[in-house]
């Protein structure tokens, strides 16, 4: 069988994200060409394909002639410049009518950019946001498209095809004009740090003031998790507390340092916000809250001054404290989940996006990071509105 035009869909950036992305569309019955500039990528992509329905190419050229016409070709590099080098090697080999993904984080700005720039080239421009990780990518993620309608019919199918599922419904849909896809990812992701934050605050809080050890707090989170509260976050913070370290003695969550950065998307989420007027205090507070972890030297020497470290334990009896904490961190749970939504809702309309806001709800059910129970409530709550 010859290479020319035999492959339904392309992908640039063979990375841990691409290359689970191209397994699951080739599981899922397309034939995939991938691409990297890293050899060792290309040689273990091409190890894993068990036929000819899955091949990397050592050459971008070889690689676009191999995909068929109207070609598809996702990108799964590193948001920024990146982006703007591998299409500009792309737009010599291609011609009009071909379609470019971007699947990566990008901010929204460079999308809308992107998809008036290639417009006036004839081509098409897709901002994908994709959510779920390495084991989403491979097994069925969350995926917000959104941009050129013209050609999402195209891209639906295999969108369809690789997304998680929940009650059958693929969790993907057409989200919007122009960058809307990137700007839901945005969302999604000011979201997490929120949630984030929020549950190192109430492990903060048990370990403590209620005086919890690991077993203890695995057994809470794990209970929380069968409840109202039930998430994905919650899930894999009941499985850490049991993780014991490399040695297989100490708990891995007592050795690990309490600091974090944040990678961009939390902060455009804040600065968005303010531009559009929209509040959203949980996840602004979130940011600050990484911004401020990241300054350890800083912390302890304030901590040493202020003698801030003789925390006093709670006079609550833990039951008691434990059903407090659940009730606080699920009402909080309800108020970033509803900042993010009014948050989509101004961003839409100040960009003319048209975000359908109940289909965000409805696929951020399954495969993302966030998704959680409360979010089928909040799908229902957006179906009586219609």
């Amino acid at each position: 069988m010859t290479d020319s035009h035999n492959y339904q869909v392309g992908m640039i950036g063979l990375g841990t994200m691409g290359c689970n992305l191209v397994l699951n569309m080739n599981n899922s019955g397309y034939r995939v060409a991938g691409y990297d500039k890293d050899p060792l990528k290309i040689d273990v992509l091409n190890k894993l394909a068990t036929n000819d329905s899955l091949k990397a190419f050592a050459g971008i050229a070889d690689f676009v002639s191999s995909l068929q016409t109207p070609r598809i070709i996702m990108l799964l590099v590193p948001a920024g410049k990146v982006v703007d080098y591998v299409i500009n090697d792309l737009i010599p080999l291609l011609q009009p009518g071909d379609i470019i993904v971007d699947c990566g984080n990008s901010h929204f700005t460079d999308t809308a950019i992107r998809v008036e720039t290639l417009s006036k080239l004839k081509f098409h421009f897709v901002g994908i946001g994709i959510s779920g990780g390495e084991t989403g990518a491979r097994y069925g993620p969350s995926i917000m498209p959104g941009g050129d309608k013209e050609v999402y019919p195209v891209l639906s199918p295999i969108l369809q095809s690789i997304a998680a599922r929940v009650n059958e419904q693929p969790c993907t849909a057409y989200m919007g004009n122009g960058a809307a896809g990137h700007y839901v990812k945005m969302v999604h992701n000011g979201i997490e740090y929120a949630l984030m934050q929020l549950i190192s605050e109430t492990y903060h809080l048990l370990k403590k003031s209620g005086s919890l050890n690991n077993t203890q707090l695995h057994q809470v989170f794990d209970q929380w998790n069968k409840s109202r509260l039930q998430a994905y976050l919650i899930e894999i913070t009941a499985a850490i507390f049991l993780q014991k370290d490399e040695n297989g003695k100490d708990f891995l969550l007592d050795n690990i340092l309490d600091t974090a950065h944040q990678k961009g998307t939390g902060a455009w989420m804040s600065q968005d916000a303010m531009t559009i007027q929209s509040p959203i205090p949980s996840i602004d507070a979130s940011v600050s809250q990484r911004m401020l972890s990241a300054l350890k030297k800083e912390r302890i020497e304030a901590a040493d001054i202020d003698n801030i470290n003789n925390e006093k334990t709670s006079d609550i009896h833990s039951e008691s404290l434990e059903n407090l904490v659940e009730e606080a961190l699920h009402a909080a749970f309800i108020i970033c989940y509803t900042q993010g939504m009014a948050m989509l809702q101004q961003g839409s309309l100040y960009y003319k996006f048209d975000i359908p806001i109940k289909d965000v709800a409805s696929i951020w059910r399954g495969g993302c990071i966030i998704r959680a129970a409360m979010l089928e409530d909040i799908m229902q709550a957006y179906e009586k509105e219609e």
